[in-house]
């Protein structure tokens, strides 16, 4: 199929944009991009584009914009219950020990994933998966976290199997069993860390290496170091009342150990130096990074760790410090951003809503948050080789939003621009292209 006759066809070209390097939207206007099955073949302008392929089954973009599907490399989508209550008590000023006190907070939702079956598990995130994907999200990763030992650690892991086997959205899963100390735990932290290094690591590795069939067209076989190339990728939360940095490397280090990619909450409320152990260790994404030091973002910008930066949880819960996004790009860093859908506190679908946070706080030009939200956010799950931009050879994933301009992204607040959704050369249209916008 050629995609003809859009006003702005961002192909956004390459692995990952770096440092102020970030923002080339590769625009062709008048532009046309052919896909056949499920992957893109060619790029170029439309003039040329229709002579080369004129046999080709046509969709007239008419003036939109067409670009990449957006990509959310930081999500906690799988969850059970909500903590509806727990906002309004935030909004009358209670502080987060009195809601955890009164049964709220992570516990909260712990209990309720842990009681929820797989079908529960399932029928809860079908909607905010269909949501997300309404919004432009073609592939997003997924984290568990919320059943804090192996049982429910798994259940979650494989309701991600079967979310991504369904599709449309395309899944990258991750094991955050290091989200929180569980509370039967908490007089005993260090022992839940030995937990998670001695039982819970391996016995992921076992149900990864017999559930193969989520790596998709990657290779099976192990690599040269004999570690597996499909495992999840293993997260940590380090943070004050979380995982210390001590217990965090000894996670880390366990995980890499064993063959797992690597990813780090960190610096969200205090700097304890997990960007930098990140860059240290070569993990995929260091991700929060509002209070990183001047050391840390360094040793992140010399390295091939992408920095995620989500702006919805400081909006939602009304605090004003945001990721410095400047200082990073100053350091020469891989800068992506995500939307850290949770039911604590950013509950958005919308990568859409994110970019609009990211150019307003981040301070981030419409076409550098694009890139943070396209090339770079794949980067941050290992895909950018098949996703993120419209280079030939690439998945179709693309969209194409019912604006002239790009800089719509990011202007426009709380709307949906998304007309239609390519996803692997399969379209899904919202609603159907008026002839006159």
């Amino acid at each position: 199929m050629l995609i003809h006759s859009a006003g702005q066809l961002l192909t956004i070209s390459g692995s990952s944009q770096r440092g102020h390097a970030l923002g080339d939207l590769g625009i062709i206007e008048n532009g046309a991009v052919l896909i056949e099955d499920d992957l893109i073949v060619a790029v170029g302008p439309s003039d040329e584009m229709c002579a080369i392929y004129a046999g080709e089954e046509t969709l007239d973009a008419s003036g939109r914009v067409v670009m990449p599907g957006l990509v959310d490399p930081h999500t906690h989508a799988v969850w059970a219950g909500d903590r509806a209550a727990e906002f309004e008590m935030r909004i009358q000023g209670k502080t987060y020990l009195e809601i955890m006190l009164a049964g709220g907070g992570i516990a909260s939702t712990v209990r309720k994933t842990r009681s929820a079956s797989l079908d529960d598990l399932l029928a809860e995130t079908r909607p905010r998966l269909r949501r997300m994907f309404a919004h432009g999200t073609t592939t997003a990763e997924v984290k568990s976290g919320y059943g804090l030992e192996i049982e429910t650690e798994i259940k979650m892991l494989e309701a991600i199997l079967a979310l991504d086997a369904e599709g449309p959205i395309e899944l990258a899963p991750t094991f955050l069993g290091a989200h929180a100390i569980p509370p039967e735990y908490k007089v005993h932290p260090h022992g839940y860390t030995d937990l998670i290094c001695n039982e819970m690591l391996p016995a992921i590795k076992e149900w990864a290496v017999s559930r193969r069939q989520w790596a998709g067209d990657r290779s099976q076989s192990p690599t040269t170091n004999n570690q597996l190339t499909d495992l999840p990728f293993t997260d940590v939360f380090c943070e004050t009342g979380a995982f210390s940095l001590e217990q965090s490397r000894q996670i880390l280090e366990t995980a890499r150990d064993l063959g797992f990619p690597l990813k780090i909450h960190a610096d969200e409320f205090d700097n304890l130096g997990g960007a930098a152990l990140a860059a240290e260790l070569g993990a995929v994404s260091a991700d929060h990074l509002v209070v990183t030091s001047e050391e840390d973002i360094t040793a992140l910008g010399a390295s091939s760790t992408v920095a995620v930066s989500l702006p919805c949880t400081p909006f939602g819960l009304a605090e004003g410090s945001y990721t410095p996004a400047k200082d990073f790009l100053d350091a020469n860093c891989l800068l992506a951003i995500a939307t850290d859908i949770n039911p604590g506190t950013a509950w958005c679908e919308s990568m859409q809503f994110t970019i609009t946070l990211a150019c307003r706080y981040l301070r981030l030009t419409p076409a550098q948050a694009i890139v943070a939200a396209t090339l770079n956010a794949a980067a941050a799950i290992g895909r950018a080789d098949r996703i993120g931009s419209l280079d030939p050879g690439k998945q179709a994933d693309l969209l194409i939003l019912d604006v002239p301009d790009y800089r719509h992204l990011g202007y426009r607040i709380g709307g949906n621009l998304v007309q239609t959704v390519i996803k692997k050369g399969i379209v899904y249209t919202l609603y159907p292209l008026p002839s006159n916008s």
